[in-house]
């Protein structure tokens, strides 16, 4: 393992900002694609400009950096994928495809393992078949690697993962829920999204176990659920974010949830689910036990305490805020955007 190396792609979002120490922690020289400019401290840490998402870049990188692994990132469409998928697996010895969970039908009371139906394969609604929706893209693209030829992939599937710079309530994301919480102003939630289970994973325990999966040649050709099998109601979640984010929740009925939110995709057929999740088989490849996951209540303590000593919000929607702000009867604060953004907020809010 010393020595081999690892390309990342696109590895600087929340599970990357966890994953990269681990690896340098287990010996392995890590290469990063991003597309903005970043400096590494570290002797065996690079950082690699451009993105990966752009067929001839990706060709460059993988021609010369010869990476012993890839963890891919990137969200394709399948399309995208299918150009991709042999160059992909020919540029490397392991091609780990981050996929996810959302793949799964709801299998409720049962928690979801590997081997639980898939929407692709049993949902009934012929329009959003005729979609590449992100479930039915990542499921298409899993086929993809069964039908290449290939040996050489593990597909990993996370659930809802935390970190200090993801951080997620229903449908929200932290660019609306953690930017309204801090100007002291509520977010709307469905009833019927509250009632659901959900399980939501620390970022530095699913990179503990994607560390362990690379170059493991158990892994070959497998599929994992990397994610924690603690679940709780998406109503305690909400309790959490009241407690460290002093977060205001205004619950509405799931018709107007869906006008103001969008996502009808995401809700219906991921949110309305019961999302608990059998990690048995990633425990036992990995050599870890459920016990040593970060507990739920704090591990979102822990970094929602480190976003408020930094926080930092990168581009808030606007016109979410906008529908939000009229379902509350609240207006978000306008200060130091341009008038073309305010006037774009008044604007969609009379939508």
């Amino acid at each position: 393992m010393s020595g081999d190396k690892v390309l990342l792609l696109g590895g600087t979002g929340a599970m990357g900002v966890y994953l990269v120490p681990a690896l340098l922690n287990a010996g392995f020289l890590v290469q990063v694609t991003s597309r903005s400019q970043r400096n590494s401290s570290h002797p065996h840490l690079h950082y690699l400009q451009g993105n990966a998402l752009d067929y001839g870049y990706l060709r460059d990188v993988l021609a010369e950096t010869h990476p012993d692994a890839i963890v891919d990132f990137m969200s394709y469409s399948t399309p995208e994928f299918q150009n991709r998928r042999d160059m992909l697996l020919n540029g490397t010895g392991h091609y780990l495809f981050l996929s996810s969970y959302r793949i799964f039908a709801d299998s409720h009371p049962d928690p979801l393992t590997e081997r639980s139906p898939r929407l692709l394969d049993i949902c009934k609604d012929q329009a959003y078949l005729a979609t590449d929706e992100y479930a039915l893209a990542k499921a298409r693209q899993e086929d993809l690697l069964r039908t290449s030829g290939r040996t050489n992939w593990t597909i990993l599937r996370p659930g809802i993962t935390y970190s200090i710079n993801r951080f997620q309530f229903g449908t929200l994301e932290a660019n609306t829920l953690c930017y309204r919480a801090r100007q002291g102003l509520p977010v709307i939630m469905a009833r019927e999204i509250l009632e659901k289970h959900t399980t939501m994973t620390w970022a530095g325990d699913v990179a503990k176990l994607v560390s362990r999966l690379i170059l493991n040649p158990g892994a070959l050709s497998e599929d994992y659920n990397v994610v924690s099998a603690e679940h709780h109601l998406w109503s305690e979640i909400a309790g959490y974010y009241r407690e460290f984010l002093n977060l205001r929740i205004i619950e509405t009925d799931l018709a107007t949830y869906e006008r103001v939110v969008g996502r009808p995709a995401q809700i219906r057929y991921d949110r309305l689910f019961n999302r608990i999740l059998d990690n048995t088989k990633v425990l036992a490849a990995a050599r870890i036990a459920q016990l040593d996951f970060m507990p739920l209540h704090k591990g979102l303590n822990q970094e929602l305490s480190e976003f408020l000593k930094r926080p930092f919000i990168q581009y808030p929607n606007l016109a979410l805020n906008a529908r939000m702000d009229k379902a509350t009867g609240t207006r978000i604060s306008l200060a130091g955007l341009s008038l073309k953004r305010r006037i774009r907020y008044f604007l969609d809010r009379l939508r």
